[in-house]
């Protein structure tokens, strides 16, 4: 989620200087002063009247188009608009023609009417979006790239990170969170980078390349209050006249990254994985919106766990809407899915991750709801319920039903992301460590207190059904916000001793990323330097069978906002070192998680 602060730097979409978020001025900036809907209602007949319209080629076949306002004669063009790609125009009848019209007019209208009132700075894009968190062009593939320093040996493969990247300028309310996915992919082949980054090409963001705005919802930004409502009521009745299909998902595929079963899978807990093909020469393709060969029927969450034993990858489900609001699942190692097991929640809870032990599954139902019935009263549906009291369940891995779960409270608890469970049988416990954030909801609604995010551990007792929690810090002096991160990917569900994780500060930038002692709490920091902020850490082993744990590579996507140039950096992880950096052709915008794979992996790809 991008700064409070209103970024002056410069970026794809220029933005005014504004102080504070008034109707008037967002207005202006969002309608680009003189569009007003007069002009929007021309710009959608001539996209309906003009099917045939043709648009060059890019490097890779893509067809780039501006989005935007097609008729510079009567609309005034806005340069600052980004470039997307499209393939064909809808062939409407007169009836969808005319639907299509009406509808567009009155979603204008419904813009116009919600941009009287400020917007919170969780959903206002001059917020959101501003400085790097702002959105880039596709990239094709750029061979034999700069590097200071040597790349270490063992980096054969590609890094792929995911993000949010919205592919249109918002016209109103958007979080951070509801940007199109994009992925960034850096190959090494014999010490030779390259960079390309490209859409995951969804669903939605195909729909809405060949409509030439943004159709569907925005989760977060814009389904708050009344304009939510209406704006979900148009979205319906666009599918009651077949302007656009939700049957095959509405989902952005923009924050997990898990390569399984020979296939790389982009995700977000709205939707199905899609399928993405990493090509021999460092480049992205979107296969498919893979349903697992018709067995995954329903959305998976953004962080499934893949065991390093077995090579068997576990997963949740939750919906909003109707019961069963929360599933589990797991797939063998060769993608066989297991039946669903309906776990019993009383409301609908946003369960971003979960964790896995040898044994078990541990499931957070914590205090971040989703209650639709908010908006009638003019609020956001994801809220923090203070009366609920946070509880994990504890769940065999291999559980038919959910007859055996136990339900272990942890009062106060919100997790946004959990790093590492493990059992510890001598003492009947599961132990988790994750970053326990407070307020819990100022991800998603505007708060004025401080975010903190504390590295904690949390003991579930199986026997008493009591639990205990304690920071991993130990010397108040050290405690920083810690979130986004991992552990050693062959220690997962195991006890590790260290965890690799964000520095995220200035909240929400990261300047750089600890190495923590599990059990000491000593933490070492690797700082990336003055006006320098990245992501998320990659830890990457030498070996599975590597005796010491930390023998390997941090990577981490590193941005210079004076300079406003972008570098992927390999540290070791032993000595905290630099040891080389590439430099990047583009800009790499904050983002959100990703993954490595080897090369030999790379060769049995599906």
């Amino acid at each position: 989620m991008a700064s409070n602060a209103i970024s002056r730097t410069t970026h794809s979409w220029a933005q005014p200087n504004f102080q504070k978020s008034s109707a008037r001025d967002l207005t202006n900036y969002l309608f680009n002063k003189q569009s007003n809907i007069k002009c929007r209602v021309h710009q959608t007949s001539s996209v309906l009247q003009s099917p045939k319209r043709s648009s060059p080629k890019s490097d890779n076949k893509r067809h780039a188009t501006t989005i935007g306002i097609p008729d510079s004669q009567t609309c005034p063009k806005d340069d600052n608009i980004l470039s997307a790609s499209s393939s064909s125009t809808p062939k409407w009848n007169i009836l969808q023609k005319a639907a299509a019209m009406a509808l567009d007019v009155v979603d204008d209208a419904v813009t116009e009417h919600e941009l009287k009132n400020p917007l919170p700075k969780t959903a206002d894009p001059r917020v959101q979006i501003s400085g790097n968190f702002s959105p880039v062009e596709e990239q094709p593939v750029r061979q034999s790239l700069l590097v200071a320093g040597k790349i270490p040996e063992l980096i054969q493969g590609v890094y792929v990170r995911n993000g949010a990247n919205p592919m249109f300028e918002p016209r109103a309310g958007h979080h951070f969170f509801d940007g199109d996915g994009m992925i960034h992919v850096v190959q090494f082949n014999n010490s030779s980078p390259s960079y390309a980054c490209r859409f995951t090409e969804t669903q939605r963001l195909v729909q809405e390349r060949q409509l030439g705005r943004p159709v569907f919802p925005k989760a977060i930004g814009e389904l708050r209050g009344h304009s939510g409502i209406a704006r979900l009521m148009l979205f319906y009745a666009r599918g009651v006249f077949g302007l656009v299909d939700h049957s095959h998902g509405t989902g952005v595929a923009n924050a997990g990254l898990v390569y399984f079963n020979n296939r790389l899978l982009a995700m977000s807990e709205d939707d199905l994985p899609y399928h993405i093909r990493v090509t021999s020469s460092g480049d992205l393709e979107t296969v498919e919106r893979f349903d697992f060969n018709g067995k995954l029927n329903s959305a998976m969450i953004a962080h499934p766990k893949l065991d390093p034993v077995s090579g068997e990858l576990f997963a949740l489900s939750y919906d909003v809407i109707k019961k069963p609001y929360l599933k589990y699942f797991r797939f063998s190692k060769n993608g066989e899915k297991s039946k669903d097991v309906e776990i019993n929640v009383s409301e609908a809870t946003m369960m971003h991750d979960f964790a896995i032990t040898e044994n078990f599954v541990v499931i957070p139902d914590q205090q971040v709801v989703f209650k639709l019935s908010q908006m009638v009263s003019g609020g956001s549906p994801v809220i923090y319920d203070k009366n609920k009291v946070a509880r994990f369940g504890v769940l065999s891995k291999y559980a038919e039903d959910a007859s055996g779960i136990k339900w272990i409270q942890v009062p106060a608890c919100f997790c946004f992301h959990l790093w590492n469970s493990w059992d510890e049988p001598e003492t009947d416990e599961i132990v988790v460590i994750g970053s326990c954030m407070t307020p819990p909801d100022s991800i998603f609604n505007e708060c004025d207190e401080g975010l903190k995010s504390t590295l904690t551990e949390m003991r579930l007792n199986m026997k008493t059904g009591k639990s205990t929690r304690k920071s991993i810090i130990k010397n108040p002096e050290e405690q920083v916000n810690l979130e986004a991160g991992m552990v050693n990917k062959n220690k997962l569900g195991r006890k590790p001793k260290y965890a690799y994780l964000a520095v995220a500060e200035p909240w929400p930038k990261v300047s750089g990323f600890a190495k923590i002692d599990l059990f000491t709490g000593e933490v070492k920091k690797n700082i990336y330097g003055d006006g320098k902020y990245g992501g998320e850490p990659m830890f990457v082993p030498r070996d599975v069978d590597s005796e010491a744990e930390d023998d390997g590579h941090v990577l981490c996507f590193v941005h210079d906002e004076k300079a406003s140039k972008s570098e992927l950096r390999i540290v070791n992880a032993m000595t905290m070192e630099l040891e080389a950096s590439v430099k990047l052709p583009s800009r790499v915008p904050y983002g959100f998680h990703g993954t490595f794979i080897s090369s030999k992996d790379l060769a049995s790809q599906v």
